[in-house]
């Protein structure tokens, strides 16, 4: 309610990149002050034992995650823990820093509930990453690491970029996330084509093999895959071994949107996230679910605002879930709102 009513219509009277960095800094900023920390945990977690869930080889604590995207750079993950996260995923990041996309890159669409962004893997490297994680880590939440390529290495050395991610976070990571799924960056999608995403996929499954202790590989896919695209998946990912999918990203569709479309249009290009991304992330996810029957772990992201969003992500075969555009619409409480919500079914 405090930040529905009064936080948001502040921040929204900001540009969305700024309102950002200043709503993280401000929960940081609070958590300094002594006992802060354990009023959020008391008005923010939810703890039960039901709300355990063993995905892929690892414990979590509960199945609402934090999607890549928020914390490229490792910056907030643990000022985010306080807010009743299970998982929280950090990234997109790249071998080298790179400074994405000129800015404007990150725009609100309020009548959608949605966010359009075209960041284009703006972060500091993962040597960067990689030293704040090596400060220690939030207790109970399990990291996953979101890899991905820099804009100028071209896609036939994008293995390379991949790995380099990979071998660097291996000990600070609970799981990989393979993100060829991003419409920021020029000609990545390309990646997701069956013959380059086999060898990409293959490389980094050989080389996690040669750990004593090998960690789960995820794939993150876009939501404008066809039947026959996600077909193509659901056989990479078993000829690869991999632990599970992440659906989805963003789109680049803009069908069925209330904005504007004159106001669209001249946003530009960028991938759409938010409440109108909720349907076909649904359908992507029982697709998958359906015809790997069961077998693959999901975990569903993409439109979830409430409770029974999240809900029905899970009903259509998903084992975790994700948010980041509906804390923007929601607010910090929309964690322990999903919680109650599993707990109630």
């Amino acid at each position: 309610m405090l930040y529905t009513k009064l936080l948001k219509p502040l921040l929204f009277r900001l540009a969305p990149e700024q309102a950002h960095h200043l709503t993280v800094k401000l929960l940081e900023t609070s958590l300094m002050i002594p006992g802060v920390s354990a009023i959020m945990r008391n008005q923010y977690h939810l703890v039960d034992t039901r709300l355990r869930r063993q995905c892929f080889g690892i414990d979590f604590p509960n199945p609402v995650g934090l999607a890549a995207g928020f914390d490229k750079d490792g910056r907030y993950f643990h000022a985010m823990s306080n807010l009743g996260f299970g998982f929280i995923e950090i990234g997109t990041v790249t071998p080298r820093p790179q400074g994405g996309n000129p800015q404007p890159r990150l725009f609100r669409l309020p009548k959608d509930k949605a966010l359009i962004n075209r960041m284009g893997f703006n972060n500091e490297g993962v040597d960067a990453l990689v030293e704040r994680l090596k400060k220690g880590r939030p207790e109970g939440v399990v990291i996953g690491g979101n890899i991905g390529k820099n804009k100028d290495t071209p896609n036939e050395k994008a293995t390379d970029d991949y790995l380099i991610c990979f071998e660097k976070l291996f000990p600070y990571v609970d799981y990989f996330v393979v993100n060829v799924s991003s419409p920021n960056t020029p000609n990545l999608r390309d990646l997701q084509e069956k013959e380059p995403l086999t060898k990409l996929l293959s490389t980094l499954q050989q080389r996690n093999k040669e750990e004593a202790s090998p960690k789960p590989i995820l794939l993150k896919i876009a939501p404008d895959l066809t039947d026959g695209q996600l077909d193509d998946i659901l056989e990479i990912a078993k000829a690869t071994e991999l632990a599970g999918i992440i659906a989805t990203n963003t789109t680049i569709s803009r069908e069925g949107l209330e904005t504007n479309t004159t106001e669209v249009s001249t946003i530009g290009n960028g991938g759409l996230s938010g409440a109108p991304l909720r349907k076909r992330a649904t359908e992507v996810i029982r697709y998958l679910a359906e015809h790997s029957k069961g077998e693959l772990p999901i975990v569903g992201v993409g439109g979830i605002t409430s409770g029974q969003d999240a809900v029905d992500k899970l009903a259509a075969g998903a084992c975790l879930i994700q948010v980041y555009s509906g804390l923007i619409y929601a607010g910090p409480t929309l964690v322990k709102d999903i919680c109650k919500a599993v707990l109630a079914e």
